[in-house]
């Protein structure tokens, strides 16, 4: 192999992160467009918490009635809120009142989270082939590896020892953390994350009996990630027989998830732990999977369809559909079973309870052929 010079990172003057930022709430009423009900405009803000972990100096978000009066029992300084619960509850707290307060809060999260100190450059001990095309301002940290004909948008941050196989191409913005592995050919957008450990590309998993043996089927297609796509740690997607896995713009998938071969996942949807999505399969758009659930090969799940949690998927799901249990069925239906299923010892009882008074009923002679 014959790799290019290096050169040494450099650092970038950014913002220190042990001086946090400090904000009015004038200034945090500016970035939400709220309505500021109470307190001095300049009163400082220097921190955000939940209800139950507020100190004084902290903004906290109330979206319900009871979170309010949580709220405004507690130690933190501000609240967020809406109109409507506003005219609920009087209180000396300062309020800013927006539409929607969990989506204000995440705009004031991101206000506050300290900017991490970025460097620019190729680390002495990354290993990097001649043809590689490296965009503008790219970080490539220690060990990392890139292989033949790949490509590295602009402002491309590669952590610690990464991988990364031939012939892949990496949108700009696009984040890998350490020990990202990514197999040959992988395409992945721009403004991606991908945590550590996460591994693009592998094999997936299809086997042919032949005799006594088991013949592995050869995976020759790729992975497709859509832009401002976030991968979680340890998780893996396999790259297709042929063809191409694809993951839609936007996608959420958490730590520990699988996909399989040829899977086409739509935009906007999110995936939490533990879910497998075995090979073929199609999900639309804004599709919502909870934690350990599966589904099936070669099944389709129309867009805005939510999975449940531990939820076993074996046919088709219909657009708009929420779905739980095993196998998975309309989560209405499935409450009310359950909820049958946790009658069934009164049930026994009083069956074997009426069994014994219509025995007792019974002439001697049936009583005798009974027995």
């Amino acid at each position: 192999m014959q790799w290019r010079n290096i050169y040494t990172l450099e650092d970038i003057p950014m913002l220190s992160p042990t001086n946090p930022p400090v904000f009015s709430l004038e200034d945090i009423a500016l970035l939400l467009h709220a309505e500021l009900a109470g307190g001095p405009s300049q009163q400082k803000i220097s921190g955000l918490a939940d209800i139950q972990d507020a100190s004084p100096g902290d903004l906290v978000f109330a979206e319900t009635e009871s979170f309010l009066h949580q709220a405004a029992a507690g130690p933190s300084s501000a609240i967020v809120t809406t109109s409507r619960l506003r005219e609920l509850i009087t209180t000396d707290k300062p309020l800013l009142v927006v539409e929607n307060p969990r989506l204000a809060f995440i705009q004031v999260l991101q206000a506050f989270t300290p900017q991490k100190i970025r460097l620019t450059g190729i680390h002495k001990t990354a290993l990097i082939e001649q043809d590689v095309k490296i965009g503008e301002s790219v970080s490539i940290a220690a060990y990392v590896t890139i292989g033949s004909g790949s490509e590295l948008g602009d402002r491309v941050t590669i952590k610690e020892g990464v991988r990364i196989g031939e012939r892949v191409i990496i949108g700009h913005d696009t984040i890998l953390y350490p020990n990202v592995v990514i197999y040959d050919g992988v395409r992945i957008g721009g403004q991606c994350i991908l945590h550590s450990g996460a591994t693009l590309g592998v094999d997936g998993f299809a086997f042919a009996p032949d005799g006594n043996d088991i013949l592995k089927i050869p995976h020759i297609g790729i992975v497709e990630l859509g832009d401002n796509v976030e991968v979680g740690a340890n998780s893996c997607i396999d790259r297709a027989r042929t063809g191409k896995t694809v993951i839609g713009s936007g996608t959420k998938i958490d730590n520990l998830v699988h996909v399989g071969h040829n899977v086409k996942i739509g935009r906007n949807c999110l995936f939490a732990a533990h879910v497998g999505i075995a090979g073929s399969v199609e999900i639309g758009d804004g599709v919502i999977f909870g934690g350990q659930s599966g589904v099936g090969d070669h099944i389709h799940i129309g867009s805005g369809a939510r999975i449940g949690g531990q939820a076993g998927v074996i046919g088709d799901i219909k657009p708009g559909e929420t779905v739980s249990g095993y196998p998975a069925r309309p989560h209405r239906g499935k409450l009310r079973e359950y909820a049958a299923v946790s009658l069934l010892p009164d049930f026994i009882q009083r069956i074997k309870s009426l069994e014994k008074q219509v025995e007792s009923l019974l002439p001697k002679e049936d009583k005798e052929k009974d027995g």
